[in-house]
């Protein structure tokens, strides 16, 4: 099979440092540049130590001239907002795009500027942009150019219910959620609430009731069922490096069984090569650097009630995993492809 080339803007970062891992097992992707504006010069080794002795004098590059790079493929591991600029340069060059970012999941530019707090500039391109969930949009993605990789909050939300609201076995107007997040998800900068003495042995809830990823989880699930949902999600931080464990609470809409539950799970998940249902509470050390979500389910009959719980790896099935996910299903490589 052909190979391709790929490129990684923001490669610098915890999530493009993910990418270039990810990227180098791939038996069909050279990876053409890094680009990273302020490690720009230095040995890609300095930034992530993992970096094999093939690519020991790699050195990260400034990004000069949309028809100076060769590769076919592009991935944004931006900070939001700075893919609205340059995505519609790509595109416009003929290159597939993949942004990591939050700048093209929302299609409702109102929404999106009330909860990133900053102007939606991406002109057409926004209409085109597919959002980048395998398990769910594996169609659409095969024929996309520009796709918007889901959050890794919204993914573990979004996969651990979309069956039960599909199948109308859950009501989605007062689902509960509560989130809990490694540090490695603010991101590589520097700010004194995720330094160290801050962050370890304590646990932090923050943006209650105004997270970027509740617009894109009603959003999405709005789309997927006939109900809609109307979601209250609390995302903690805590003393960990990666992972994302995610347990939610939803009023089944009639009584139904834990055996009718599962069936659901089963009907969407059975062949989906990245979803695995356990039949008790997972933990998250067993999708920790995989592009895994192990999800469960238990229902709660004098409730009336379900718990869901799943885990994944945030920067693997959160953002880099998944987004080699789609760009497998879009160059018409095995799903699977350099992930396993």
């Amino acid at each position: 099979m052909k190979q391709i080339r790929a490129a990684i803007f923001g490669a610098s970062g915890y999530t493009g440092g993910e990418l270039m891992r990810l990227l180098a097992r791939h038996p069909y992707v050279k990876l053409e540049n890094v680009f990273a504006k302020s490690m720009a010069g230095s040995l890609v080794s300095d930034v992530h130590p993992w970096t094999p002795e093939s690519a020991s004098t790699t050195r990260f590059e400034e990004f000069g001239d949309v028809d100076e790079i060769e590769a076919e493929v592009c991935f944004l591991a931006l900070p939001h907002g700075e893919a609205m600029e340059l995505a519609p340069k790509l595109l416009d060059a003929g290159k597939f795009v993949i942004d990591l970012g939050g700048d093209h999941r929302l299609k409702d530019r109102a929404l999106f500027e009330k909860y990133y707090k900053m102007p939606q500039t991406s002109g057409d391109i926004l209409g085109e942009a597919v959002y980048g969930l395998p398990e769910w949009n594996a169609v659409a993605i095969r024929n996309a150019s520009l796709v918007a990789n889901p959050g890794c909050y919204a993914t573990s939300v979004i996969l651990a219910i979309a069956p039960l609201l599909v199948e109308d076995l859950i009501w989605g107007d007062s689902i509960i959620i509560n989130s809990m997040s490694g540090v490695s998800g603010a991101g590589r900068k520097a700010a004194i609430e995720y330094s160290f003495s801050e962050v370890n042995e304590n646990v932090r809830a923050y943006r209650i009731g105004d997270h970027q990823h509740i617009p894109e989880i009603e959003t999405v699930l709005g789309e997927l069922s006939t109900q809609g949902a109307r979601v209250t999600f609390t995302p903690h931080l805590i003393p960990i490096t990666r992972g994302i464990y995610t347990t939610i609470c939803a009023e089944l809409s009639s009584e139904f069984s834990q055996v009718e539950i599962d069936e659901a799970f089963q009907k969407y998940y059975a062949d989906k090569p990245f979803v695995r249902l356990t039949t008790k509470a997972p933990e998250l050390r067993r999708t920790t650097n995989t592009n895994y979500i192990d999800i469960f389910a238990q229902v709660l009959p004098e409730r009336n009630q379900v718990i869901i719980i799943s885990t994944l790896d945030n920067l693997v099935k959160g953002a880099a995993g998944q987004a080699i996910q789609n760009m497998n299903l879009v160059c018409g490589f095995q799903e699977t492809e350099g992930l396993l």
